[in-house]
């Protein structure tokens, strides 16, 4: 009996002690969920909380928003009326400078060449009268006594062709000669400037068919002959002399410069640029890439030798065209985004005007970046190629003697 009633009792706390077990699990199973709710009570407070401060934060962006479309719309007519008014102070200016042409500085030369001219009248005063007029004595001291004081007008004569080229007029004739694009093998030759302004593209000029291809806007017309730029087998640079009357090529010359240099940096297809003045036939180019500067080398017109060279001194960097005025070499910059060109480098071959001493001469504000300019002695005017517009530019001169 006794073993019996010592099973029953341990039956029984073990039953006890197994309610006490599932009881305390219960318990803590129901504090864990309990935490639980609570924690998502939290986290779904904190997420109504950033839903209501997000919405908040889009309102006020939709705000900031609209306040910075009102203000670009402000800022937009207030550059407009800026653009508006800046053009009409360059218009203005274009007006002044063309009005009031800038000084030349050269005094110290002029004082030089008048001093020559003063000696000259003296060693000559035994042989002339006294009331020799001054302007035959300087023409003895100089045939070309002439530099550029300013851009006097500007004549938009039309547009035709693409927007790299060249036109010029011969000085002893009339007749007026159209490139149009960087290279080829023909040119159009019209009787006039009123005649190629009156005409609808090439229509009515007279076709030049040549024996090679002329590369780069780069060519002069001189004297009855033209003169142009062709690459040979080798990429050698040649010059070639054309006889315009009886459509013949009367002399090449080989020009010992490397062909890939091109002459400015803003027109990188020219490689060697032909000019012609009161003086004869100029050539400018570049020795190589590495040389930063423009070369100007006096070309005889007869029989193509060169006859000297010189160091002009100007930076091709941001160059984009040069022409030559009674032996002075004046070169045009302007920057890779077309601006106003200005003539800011001077080289006289004959040491009478300093760069640093001439005027910044600025250009009217035209369409885009000259593809060549062409001096004209005869008229004295520069031929202009802009964006396949034809510009005539009239230039107002200064002697560089005192007078």
């Amino acid at each position: 009996m006794k073993p019996v009633f010592l099973l029953l009792v341990s039956t029984f706390w073990t039953l006890t002690g197994a309610q006490y077990y599932y009881q305390g699990l219960m318990d803590y199973l129901d504090n864990r969920l309990l935490a639980i709710e609570d924690h998502m009570q939290l986290w779904h407070d904190q997420s109504r909380r950033y839903h209501t401060e997000l919405l908040d934060f889009k309102k006020l962006t939709a705000v900031a928003m609209d306040g910075l479309r009102n203000d670009h719309g402000t800022i937009l007519e207030d550059l407009t009326g800026a653009g508006v008014r800046v053009d009409r102070v360059e218009r203005e200016m274009d007006f002044v400078e063309t009005q009031t042409s800038p000084r030349a500085c050269v005094n110290k030369a002029d004082k030089v060449v008048e001093q020559e001219a003063w000696g000259l009248q003296e060693s000559r005063g035994e042989e002339e009268e006294e009331g020799e007029d001054w302007e035959e004595l300087q023409s003895r001291v100089s045939d070309c006594v002439e530099i550029i004081s300013g851009i006097r007008s500007v004549k938009i004569l039309k547009r035709v062709g693409s927007p790299n080229g060249m036109w010029t007029r011969d000085p002893r004739s009339s007749k007026v000669y159209v490139f149009n694009g960087t290279s080829g093998d023909t040119i159009h030759q019209f009787d006039s400037v009123r005649d190629f302004s009156r005409s609808p593209d090439a229509i009515g000029s007279r076709q030049i068919r040549l024996p090679s291809d002329w590369t780069s806007p780069g060519s002069a017309v001189y004297n009855g002959y033209l003169y142009y730029v062709e690459q040979g087998e080798d990429m050698d640079v040649q010059v070639v002399k054309y006889d315009l009357m009886s459509g013949s090529v009367t002399d090449i010359a080989m020009f010992p410069v490397e062909s890939q240099a091109s002459v400015y940096s803003l027109n990188p297809e020219i490689v060697a640029d032909l000019a012609a003045d009161d003086e004869g036939l100029w050539l400018l180019y570049a020795m190589s890439d590495s040389e930063p500067n423009i070369y100007l080398a006096k070309m005889d017109p007869t029989t193509l030798d060169i006859e000297q060279i010189w160091d002009t001194r100007c930076p091709r960097e941001n160059a984009e065209a040069a022409f030559v005025v009674c032996g002075t070499v004046y070169v045009v910059y302007n920057t890779r985004l077309a601006s106003r060109s200005r003539i800011q480098c001077l080289f006289d071959v004959n040491d009478m005007v300093v760069s640093e001493e001439a005027p910044l001469i600025y250009f009217p504000r035209r369409y885009g970046a000259h593809a060549s300019l062409k001096y004209n002695p005869e008229e004295k005017q520069l031929y202009g190629w802009d964006d396949g517009y034809q510009i005539i530019y009239r230039l107002t001169m200064k002697r560089k003697l005192l007078v």
